[in-house]
């Protein structure tokens, strides 16, 4: 990137909800520090100037469900220097995804009127199964903070500090009795990345794994503790099957309960 202008940033839609865009927009203060150091050419949910690329960091929120999703991240991809996914359907195919474990043509019958107006993929798939990627900042939605990190870190040229260890950290930090320990509560915290600071065990709720799994995370191991909580196989696939259904690590011990 060039010292003597600033970067050009892009923010790019595929199928989302637009809520790790709106995180974005949430920074406030931080997002007008960031504004003065890059110049933010694309970004049509926030500015109705519309500049062609090349740019030097492209954030992409969503999944690949469409003929047309696949050819644009192809385009995307070409005209950016830095890609970075950002959110669970960017980087693990989101919620969407479950349709890969059915027929999409099912869910297309009970939605439309008109199926045969409807044009999609038989599956949601991350980006990085489409084009390779340089970043990835999981989450739904992700956490705003870390994108300033992230952000920031990329203008200068450093890696950025994003936790990569599990939610358990999280809790012991902040003093959180283990639920699934004293309480039975079936939890994924063991297996998932931190991010939200543990919110859901701070209230007494068992972690959905909202930021995917964590670096190394021992599936396998935290299955057998879930049966030992008296979950069925039918309980651990679901509960593995949600915002980030389609991350290896996730979709191999719903895949395995569910053929148990």
């Amino acid at each position: 990137m060039s010292s003597e202008k600033k970067p050009r940033v892009a923010v790019f839609k595929f199928a989302s909800c637009d809520g790790c865009q709106l995180s974005l927009l949430d920074c406030e203060d931080d997002l007008l520090a960031v504004a003065g150091v890059v110049d933010i050419a694309y970004f049509p949910e926030a500015s109705r100037r519309m500049l062609k690329g090349p740019y030097d960091i492209a954030l992409v929120e969503g999944s690949i469900t469409t003929h047309h999703d696949a050819e644009r991240i192809q385009q995307v991809r070409r005209q950016s220097g830095v890609l970075v996914t950002i959110g669970a359907c960017a980087t693990a195919g989101g919620i969407q995804a479950l349709r890969n474990w059915n027929d999409v043509a099912d869910y297309v019958r009970a939605v439309y009127a008109h199926p045969d107006y409807i044009q999609t993929l038989k599956m949601s798939t991350p980006i990085a199964e489409h084009v390779p990627v340089d970043l990835e900042l999981r989450g739904c939605p992700i956490n705003k903070q870390h994108l300033i990190e992230l952000v920031s870190a990329t203008v200068v040229g450093r890696k950025p500090n994003i936790p990569a260890y599990s939610v358990c950290l999280e809790c012991k930090r902040s003093g959180t009795v283990c639920i699934p320990v004293a309480r039975g509560v079936p939890c994924l915290g063991p297996v998932t990345q931190t991010g939200c600071g543990a919110l859901c065990p701070r209230f007494g709720r068992g972690c959905f794994g909202c930021y995917g799994p964590m670096e190394s995370a021992n599936t396998a191991a935290w299955v057998k503790q879930l049966r030992d909580l008296g979950q069925t196989d039918e309980e651990i696939a679901r509960a593995f099957r949600s915002f980030n259904a389609w991350a290896w690590q996730f979709r191999q011990a719903s895949e395995e309960a569910e053929r148990a």
